[in-house]
């Protein structure tokens, strides 16, 4: 690989590095494991870099994440992971019992997003947290977009379900 392809590489694929992280740690619910499959997803598309034809290039990232994510599953077993080390950023007017509530709303639907059949929660985390457009996804999990809006209309009713019953709460 020449220089001028790594410099390419770099500039398509590292501005997407907190997208395919983010989607790592849905789908396998570990932070290190997430970061290994991230690892690993960014290594093969830089040693498969010659054969990327163009195209939308997050959409390309993270179908390698996906499918590496999807690998490392098979691989292994995986255990229930931590909880998210995420700080809440607030101004200063926000009370304290106001981050109690959103600290709690927030953790209710992770713990729902984990209930979720993976098929659900991968659509799911790629349009609501990753914003990504149906036609993305469709191309990132290989699926007819009526299959994308079919499965993102049953999981978000999954989610609310499950988050209105009260059962993500162990």
């Amino acid at each position: 690989m020449t220089e001028s392809d790594l410099a390419k590489f770099e500039a398509l694929a590292l501005p997407h590095l907190d997208a395919a992280y983010t989607l790592a740690r849905y789908l396998l619910r570990d932070p290190h494991n997430a970061e290994d499959a991230v690892q690993e997803a960014f290594l093969r598309a830089l040693k498969y870099f010659g054969s990327y034809r163009g195209g939308d290039p997050r959409a390309w990232i993270l179908a390698i994440v996906r499918n590496e994510c999807r690998s490392k599953s098979l691989r292994r077993q995986v255990a229930k992971s931590e909880e998210f080390d995420e700080e809440i950023h607030s101004d200063d007017s926000t009370s304290a019992d106001a981050l109690a509530l959103e600290t709690e709303a927030k953790e209710t639907i992770r713990e729902a997003l984990d209930l979720l059949p993976i098929e659900f929660r991968e659509v799911i985390v790629l349009r609501e947290i990753q914003g990504l457009s149906y036609q993305e996804i469709a191309d990132i999990l290989k699926a007819p977009i009526g299959t994308i809006m079919s499965r993102l209309s049953r999981g978000r009713a999954r989610l609310e379900k499950t988050v209105m019953s009260g059962q993500s709460r162990s």
